[in-house]
């Protein structure tokens, strides 16, 4: 597939300043570089691009280049706290409106390299608008759920009446209500209006072919693409700590297929006080191998060990049941190993493609945001089952996590769940580039597009 006349598609970048969303937008632009019709520049804080420069080979492959988007400081917020992985979330606000003014440094990032097309996410509210004014087509790249679009949009113009999806709809008892009014939601709909004759999402037919379809009818005169699970094909994980890599995978090469359930709650959520308790003990009880990834934010323990919220004596009542790891987790190379049987997880939209392409049942144990609706999407298509969160005390409870993980794990009520999984992940791999070739083809008709506007 080739670009017209030769000429390279120069494509600007800009996902918001967290882990979850640089990544998917990372592994976008390596799928669109391989078809030799791009140059991708990925704009980001340099907090946020470091976190992704051992995984950008810049000495052999200069398609996908790094770009610094400086942001306002402040003694509040420091340049180490311009991305919200770890960040306090006291500190979330001043993260956002600094994000806000950080506009006219992106426009003349624009002016500099002069790009064919503007890829965005949901947060800053301000590129499609900074884009378009420079007379470059902007095209909003979603990194969530399809399903949790369709809310969203309906929601906003259909405030009075009841939700389309009820097997997705959360109620507030799950979650912290959120008003159908919230600018978040309101700026997400916005994304959809500004984008210029299509819209991406990270997300796949065999899972959300539905919400897909019901997006496209929503927004009529856009294309809805999904551009596949976008997992990276050859995890790079094992240059951020050696030594622990080899300690997990000699710990899983001595336990049998599909006997561990690995526990992780990605990079920005965290379990505390009594859900640890609760959480430990439904490991305990279960006798179900496992792998733990304990994490606390950034200054919450003040130096302290974030093993130290676990109660007294349970790492070693386990003994080699299980295998406890403090902080960072290799996730793709733990859940593609052949021991791994089963995923509890927050249910965040990359760890659940994680999930599908590897082909490891969901265990839901959501805790907030778009994360509810996620594990209902699982439980709907088939590959999970969710655990019920205690109303009165607003915790998980032990016996509610222990029951869902015997059921995934090794009961015959399971088995079905099991089954899904697997053919999921195989249906995936047949697809193959599918997904993204029919992106780049619709990326490509934008340029040609814009191209003969010009010309005229």
């Amino acid at each position: 597939m080739r670009s017209m006349e030769g000429k390279r598609m120069k494509i600007v970048m800009l996902p918001y300043v967290s882990h979850g969303h640089i990544s998917p937008y990372l592994e976008f632009a390596k799928q669109l570089s391989k078809r030799n019709c791009f140059n991708i520049y990925i704009c980001s804080t340099p907090i946020n691009l470091a976190s992704i420069k051992n995984r950008v080979d810049d000495g052999k492959d200069d398609d996908v280049r790094l770009v610094e988007l400086h942001l306002p400081s402040s003694e509040e917020l420091p340049p180490h706290f311009h991305s919200s992985n770890g960040l306090p979330s006291h500190l979330k606000p001043n993260l956002h409106r600094a994000l806000e003014m950080a506009a006219p440094g992106f426009t003349e990032i624009l002016k500099t390299i002069n790009p064919d097309l503007v890829i965005y996410d949901f947060q800053p509210t301000w590129p499609a608008q900074v884009a378009l004014s420079l007379n470059i087509p902007a095209v909003f790249f979603a990194t969530t759920a399809a399903a949790n679009f369709c809310l969203f949009l309906f929601f906003c113009k259909n405030p009075d009446e009841d939700s389309p999806f009820p097997e997705i709809y959360v109620r507030n008892s799950e979650n912290p209500p959120t008003e159908r009014s919230h600018p978040v939601i309101r700026n997400m709909v916005l994304c959809f209006e500004r984008s210029t004759d299509l819209v991406l999402v990270k997300s796949c037919r065999e899972v959300e072919g539905k919400y897909i379809d019901h997006l496209s009818s929503v927004l009529a005169t856009k294309k809805v693409i999904p551009v596949g699970p976008l997992v990276e094909e050859d995890p790079t994980e094992a240059v951020e700590d050696d030594k622990k890599i080899n300690e997990i995978i000699k710990w899983l090469d001595k336990k049998n297929e599909s006997s561990v359930v690995f526990v992780c709650f990605g990079s920005e959520n965290y379990l505390f006080g009594e859900q640890v308790t609760e959480m430990a003990n439904a490991l305990e009880s279960s006798k179900c191998n496992f792998i733990w990834a304990v994490r606390s934010p950034k200054g919450e323990q003040k130096g302290s060990s974030s093993l130290q919220l676990l109660p007294q004596g349970f790492v070693e009542r386990v003994g080699d049941m299980g295998l406890v790891i403090e902080g960072w987790a290799p996730q793709k190379m733990i859940l593609r190993h052949s021991s791994t049987g089963g995923f509890l997880s927050h249910c965040g939209w990359n760890s659940m493609n994680e999930s599908i392409k590897y082909g490891v049942p969901i265990i839901g144990m959501p805790i907030t945001g778009d994360q509810p609706s996620n594990a209902r999407i699982a439980v709907a298509t088939g590959f999970g089952m969710q655990i019920v969160r205690n109303i009165a005390e607003g915790i998980y409870k032990k016996d509610e996590i222990c029951d869902v993980i015997r059921k995934v794990m090794v009961d015959e009520s399971g088995q079905s769940v099991r089954k899904k999984a697997k053919e999921l992940s195989l249906k995936i791999e047949e697809k193959g580039d599918e997904y993204i070739d029919k992106a780049v083809e619709a990326l490509l008709q934008i340029f040609r597009k814009n191209k003969e506007t010009n010309q005229l």
